[in-house]
């Protein structure tokens, strides 16, 4: 149900090429988050949430270099500046960091968008926008799991470490909101051209 091997792989190879075919900052970044596979926008996401301090849900210009940097994304000094200035819509001098993710995700259209939404909602049980282990029971079945045919996991770890694919991998919470797993899909749709086989795909994986 997360992306494949060759999806993953894919989307990775897609992404170092259009690094250096990049004509903007936002496209530059977008691609080396991508070049780290489906996860690569959302685990900046979380990078940015570690430096919003005080809970506001956005960054000024200093703690989004920052960001940046612990990122590891490689960017001149003025691209970043420029980027920050057109992210700024309003220029406040502060960038609420919802929308550098939505502006970061690759362009989708409506059809695979709803797609991806109601897989979330059959995932999230509970209706609360969040997934979590308890969500999962009975919806995601772990009986052919070989570690759960073999005794060594139970249910709840299975169920985790279904969730923990979905999640960044310096960060994992096992808890997936709404807007986390269209971030980690848009990087899946990014690898796949055809919106046929993303169709196919969705419902397939999650019997819509």
């Amino acid at each position: 149900m997360a992306a494949t091997a060759r999806a993953e792989h894919d989307l990775k190879a897609k992404s170092k090429r259009a690094m250096v075919t990049a004509k903007t900052p936002l496209e530059q970044v977008r691609a080396q988050c991508l070049a780290r596979g489906a996860n690569g926008i959302k685990g900046l996401g979380r990078t940015f949430r570690i430096f919003d301090d005080d809970g506001n849900r956005s960054l000024d210009f200093s703690e989004f270099k920052k960001g940046m940097r612990d990122y590891g994304l490689m960017l001149e000094p003025s691209e970043v500046k420029e980027l920050f200035e057109t992210l700024d819509q309003d220029h406040s001098g502060n960038l609420d960091f919802d929308e550098f993710l939505k502006a970061l995700r690759p362009p989708m259209n409506n059809h695979r968008k709803e797609l991806i939404h109601k897989a979330f909602q059959k995932l999230d049980k509970t209706g609360d926008g969040v997934v979590t282990v308890e969500d999962l029971k009975g919806v995601y079945n772990v009986q052919k799991h070989p570690k759960f045919l073999n005794g060594e996991w139970t249910e709840d770890r299975c169920l985790r470490q279904f969730l923990d694919s979905f999640d960044s991998p310096d960060d994992k919470d096992g808890v997936i909101t709404q807007d986390e797993f269209l971030n980690y899909y848009a990087g899946v749709s990014a690898s796949v051209d055809h919106d046929a086989y993303f169709d196919l795909m969705m419902k397939q994986a999650w019997k819509l």
